[in-house]
């Protein structure tokens, strides 16, 4: 069947624990790749990746040993656009971070767009396709007013706030001003996406107490956990900034 359904085959036999980890080393790893490749455009570019691709993988449920429900994918790479916007913020300074918050907005409505331009072309009788393409691309309205809406608000607080902390601090303690913009910015994510998706946005509004419970503090927890791990990266992405990139 080809390399990628062997490949695939060998990875449905891990488990979901170990694929999580190997999902974070590789996502982190590729930052590293792409800032040293192309500078702070190769931020930009995993920036946007990240988006479009987050977006698509909060579609595929898995079974995590910490929760009793079924949870979604997309939380690395959500999160990890956190870590290239502090980078960008640390290296090439908050304007160079600002415009990648704008970059991943566009990037993410533009595919959105093409993708339902894509779908609303009348199939061929031997076409397969159409009726997957449709259920992965079309977006429930309120989830992606909700996401475009918690993306630009949490992304532009992070750069705002690491930065404040970054004055405040002069200069100094990278690992706390990268951990407290994060951590309180993905705070900002979770609450900001929660609201307008399951009670602003909603025909049928959720309890306050479980949109607090399962979809703000539900995921929270796990990116606490991934904000720490990425502490080494942002001193490590020192050495993969290229010497001539501005």
């Amino acid at each position: 069947m080809g390399f990628f359904f062997e490949l695939t085959t060998i990875l449905n036999s891990l488990s979901t624990e170990l694929m999580w980890f190997i999902m974070l080393l590789f996502c982190f790893f590729s930052i590293l790749i792409f800032l040293r490749i192309f500078g702070y455009i190769g931020i930009f570019i995993y920036s946007a990746l990240a988006v479009i691709a987050g977006n698509i993988q909060v579609l595929k449920t898995v079974d995590f040993f910490y929760s009793p429900e079924p949870v979604a994918l997309g939380t690395i790479l959500f999160a990890s656009t956190f870590l290239c916007t502090d980078i960008l913020s640390e290296y090439y300074g908050k304007e160079k971070a600002r415009m990648n918050i704008l970059i991943g907005f566009s990037a993410f409505l533009f595919m959105t767009l093409l993708m339902v331009i894509t779908i609303g072309f009348q199939p061929s009788d031997a076409d397969w396709v159409q009726e997957s393409l449709s259920n992965v691309f079309t977006p429930m309205t309120r989830f992606f007013i909700a996401s475009m809406i918690a993306y630009l608000i949490s992304q532009y607080f992070d750069v705002w706030f690491f930065n404040y902390l970054k004055q405040a601090l002069s200069g100094k303690s990278l690992w706390l001003r990268n951990n407290l913009s994060t951590i309180t910015s993905s705070l900002v994510d979770n609450t900001v996406f929660s609201i307008f998706a399951w009670i602003l946005l909603n025909p049928e509004p959720v309890s306050v107490y479980n949109v607090i419970m399962i979809y703000i503090l539900g995921t929270y927890l796990l990116r606490i956990f991934i904000a720490l791990l990425d502490t080494p990266f942002i001193y490590i992405a020192k050495f993969f900034v290229p010497k001539t990139n501005d």
